[in-house]
């Protein structure tokens, strides 16, 4: 089983959410950590020299870059030329890097999405799909909590008008948004095709370390194997705003790895 990283944790302290100052860090850290590839963040694709500047840390760190992360506001008609012309930008980068993956968020409204705005949700998403079809890309839909939450309104609402559409589940969202990740496996396992996954307290708070919580992975990992599941899983540390870290962060990043391998692995 192939074990990733998503860049948030290095993200989360930066202006804009932008850790392009800090790619040599993570490539670094990921690659003590024996990870197997990083999923990047689009902001830091948007930089006209990101190719160029993450080939050569790919290549250095001898660390493949798997896919990245893609989030906009879908469901409002009004952008979606702006968010189509981006997602090119984005897209085509990442090709030109070997990615394979963009794990699209739908964006949040301010209210339950309405019929309409489902509506213009999935005309959008099929036209993203289409997008990263012609670069050998596959689009999957990763949920934070707002998809999930509400019965799995948003969700839902959108596997209605694209029956097919590929999944990639955060397993601590499902939780954070009231859905058993172990039941939302073996119900719509057969349309998962990559995981993130964090771990979380008894109490609601992230731990340092995936492992180092209360979620029952070895379960989790149960399902994937029953649904027969093939695909990769991505690890994504989150910390509180006022967590003061007991380790590198480099440590932690291979204590999860060694953890997912033993409890998800094949």
């Amino acid at each position: 089983m192939k074990v990733g990283a998503h860049g948030w944790v290095y993200a989360a302290p930066m202006p804009g959410y932008d850790y392009t100052p800090r790619l040599e860090e993570i490539f670094s850290d990921l690659r003590y950590a024996g990870i197997d590839g990083l999923e990047l963040m689009e902001i830091p694709l948007r930089h006209e020299d990101a190719v160029g500047e993450i080939k050569a840390l790919s290549d250095q760190f001898e660390l493949p870059v798997i896919g990245t992360s893609y989030n906009a506001e879908m469901w409002d008609r009004t952008r979606h030329d702006e968010i189509m012309r981006d997602a090119e930008t984005v897209v085509e980068r990442l090709a030109q890097l070997g990615g394979r993956i963009l794990g699209t968020s739908v964006g949040q409204a301010p209210a339950l999405k309405t019929d309409a705005q489902l509506d213009d949700q999935a005309d959008l998403l099929r036209q993203l799909i289409a997008l990263c079809d012609a670069h050998g890309v596959v689009l999957n839909l990763h949920n934070h909590t707002y998809e999930v939450a509400d019965g799995m309104h948003d969700l839902n609402g959108t596997l209605a008008r694209i029956p097919d559409v590929k999944l990639g589940p955060d397993l601590n969202w499902l939780v954070r948004g009231g859905v058993d990740p172990v039941d939302f496996i073996q119900r719509l396992g057969r349309q998962i095709v990559y995981l993130h996954v964090r771990d979380e307290n008894a109490d609601g708070t992230w731990p340092e370390a995936v492992g180092e919580g209360a979620m029952d992975h070895h379960a989790i990992g149960q399902a994937l194997k029953d649904v027969g599941f093939s695909g990769d899983v991505t690890i994504e540390l989150a910390h509180p705003n006022d967590f003061e870290l007991t380790r590198p962060l480099k440590e932690t990043w291979r204590m999860s790895r060694i953890f997912v391998q033993e409890t998800m692995g094949k």
